[in-house]
């Protein structure tokens, strides 16, 4: 293995050394960019789609109040998502490094600000969210085999597991593999929304479209509430989370500064019909009440149009949560890999591997910390807690973007919008943050108590120069 772009022939040496070799035209190892268009788009549309439009998407209905302010709640969060995206492009292409938003937080706002990005990430939020994708795909597997009761939970855990485990085999052996993984998941996943707004379709030419027509698309089965359909508006936010992750990944991206803003260009949009399509398709067979009585919502769907052949909808629960762990996989390791080169994590997390190019290492510690998250109970509970941060952070990397102009005006920018578009976004984005605030301020108080903890951690770990001689000599040797 290599630290970085250099190989490590020593303990001596950093990552940033290796990577500046690299830079001056040093020979050594880095990470391969193998990662073509469609693959990239793969990335996108395989991390926002997972077991969500299949299993409950009845969080934005239920809010909402009616049909079809769910519906249109449906097609904002997707415009948003897809402004967002555009600001995350045109921070790709200019700060064009792996780690995503980390990246981004730390060289515009400082190390401080990028190193509480990544300590939240590293503590909760991906460990937690690999744990529940694997969770559900457990039990999509197990059901069948347990028709008139709950699977096990030991078994489900264990499954789990096993699905990580293979998962972190396949990334670790090679870039390409796991991208087509990610392609072949995707595309089936895709291919069973498909099927689902083909048979939206054809209840529509039956004339099955009651809840579709104006009059009764908008009669609420319970009363509007501007607080509720706020939080509608958080649950669509939450639906397309994952848009960001290409980023993660710039290089090792084929021709980046072209294929990121195609990537977002093409997923975004595809995204935002699919999900707005399922959602005409579910009421083409399903009341607002049967849709929020379902704890899967494609299940009953099929259960009702499929007849024998109703058994594809699990299935496709199943792949598509199976293909959401390879891809959170691929893109959490990465912003590890970023972390460790930038000084904020072990050196260790920064090697890749001589002959595969995959920086194992930040994959193995990727996997080990989400096997740890399976054995615990208060996964869910955690998730809650930092579902706040997480959406924090897109703001302030949106605002960062800002700040960039402003600092760095004659700045390279391969791809340079408006400012429009990042207004836009952060006004939509303080109306949800303000929002969760006030409804739920116990909640992000402990989710910002969570974050602040990597405060003492950062000072203590990266920002002390002058540390004992005992300590450098014991990092040193348990990271070589």
């Amino acid at each position: 293995m290599t630290d970085g772009p250099r190989q490590r022939s020593s303990t001596s040496g950093s990552a940033k050394d290796a990577a500046a070799e690299k830079e001056s035209g040093g020979g050594g190892v880095a990470l391969k960019k193998e990662i073509g268009l469609v693959s990239a788009c793969g990335i996108i549309v395989g991390n926002i789609i997972g077991s969500g439009i299949f299993v409950s998407p009845k969080g934005v209905m239920e809010n909402a109040s009616s049909v079809g302010v769910a519906l249109v709640v449906w097609i904002i969060t997707g415009i948003i998502t897809a402004i967002g995206a555009l600001c995350y492009a045109e921070l790709g292409v200019t700060i064009p490094k792996s780690g995503g938003d980390y990246s981004y937080v730390k060289d515009i706002f400082g190390g401080l600000a990028g190193f509480l990005r990544l300590w939240i990430a590293v503590l909760v939020i991906y460990p937690t969210n690999q744990a529940v994708i694997a969770l559900t795909f457990s039990n999509y597997v197990l059901q069948p085999l347990f028709p008139t009761c709950f699977p096990p939970e030991s078994g489900l855990r264990l499954l789990a597991a096993i699905c990580l485990l293979l998962l972190t085999w396949v990334n670790c052996s090679s870039v390409r593999w796991a991208t087509r993984v990610q392609d072949i998941f995707t595309a089936g996943k895709l291919l069973a929304l498909v099927l689902i707004i083909i048979m939206g379709i054809v209840q529509v030419c039956k004339g099955e479209y009651y809840w579709l027509e104006p009059a009764n698309a908008f009669k609420p089965f319970q009363e509007y509430d501007v607080g509720l359909i706020a939080l509608a508006f958080l649950q669509g936010s939450f639906a397309y989370g994952g848009w960001n992750f290409l980023n993660y990944v710039t290089e090792e991206l084929v021709d980046p500064y072209v294929n990121l803003p195609r990537a977002i260009f093409i997923s975004i949009p595809l995204v935002t019909f699919v999900y707005v399509f399922a959602n005409i398709a579910y009421v083409t067979a399903m009341s607002p009440q049967e849709l929020l009585a379902s704890n899967a919502v494609a299940v009953t769907f099929g259960d009702k149009l499929l007849g024998v052949m109703s058994w594809i909808m699990p299935i496709s629960v199943a792949l598509s949560t199976f293909g959401g762990v390879n891809g959170s996989l691929f893109t959490s390791s990465r912003l590890f890999f970023a972390g460790a080169r930038e000084g904020h994590l072990p050196s260790l997390l920064a090697m890749i591997h001589v002959k595969r190019c995959t920086p194992i290492p930040a994959l193995l510690f990727t996997c080990l910390s989400t096997l740890l998250m399976l054995c615990t109970s208060d996964m869910y509970t955690l998730i809650n807690y930092v579902g706040f941060i997480n959406y924090l952070f897109y703001g302030v990397t949106v605002a960062g973007q800002i700040v960039l102009r402003i600092k760095e005006p004659n700045m390279h920018r391969p791809i340079k919008i408006s400012l429009i578009w990042p207004v836009i976004y952060l006004i939509f984005w303080a109306f949800l943050l303000i929002f969760s605030l006030y409804s739920e301020p116990v909640v992000c108080g402990i989710g910002l108590a969570i974050m602040l903890t990597g405060v003492p951690v950062y000072f203590l770990g990266v920002y002390w120069d002058n540390k004992p001689q005992c300590f450098d000599a014991f990092v040193s040797k348990s990271t070589s």
